[in-house]
């Protein structure tokens, strides 16, 4: 462990990013968030600052917890941060919401039979007149 760590070193060794050149764009790009603002790729990780990354579908604010500079095994790297609960509710909730929508999603629309044509056929005449 070390005093001072650069932001996208501290992401890599969390395993936020598993390339510090990932890391490095996603901060130029303007998705990591330090302290609620955009940061620069050098910028020193301080003990206790929030820090907003996305990962996939989610974004994750943590609260620095320790600083480290090498990348260790993910049980390791998930002492260096504090998940905020905001965070992880908020997580659960969208998780929940995809989960629900690919539910909906999976019977796909199958095609009208005999019947069910004839009706819309007779429908869409009704409609005309």
């Amino acid at each position: 462990m070390s005093d001072s760590v650069r932001l996208d070193k501290w992401l890599w060794a969390a395993r936020f990013f598993k390339t510090r050149a990932l890391a490095k764009k996603a901060i130029e790009g303007g998705k990591v968030h330090y302290n609620g603002e955009r940061a620069k790729t050098s910028k020193n990780v301080e003990l206790g600052a929030l820090i907003r990354v996305p990962q996939g579908w989610d974004i994750y604010e943590v609260e620095v917890t320790a600083l480290s500079d090498q990348r260790r095994g993910a049980p390791e790297a998930r002492t260096l941060y504090a998940e905020t609960e905001a965070s992880a509710q908020r997580r659960a909730k969208e998780a929940e919401a995809r989960r629900l929508t690919n539910e909906a999603m999976q019977h796909p629309l199958k095609r009208p039979d005999k019947k069910q044509r004839r009706d819309i056929h007779r429908f869409q005449r009704q409609q005309g007149e």
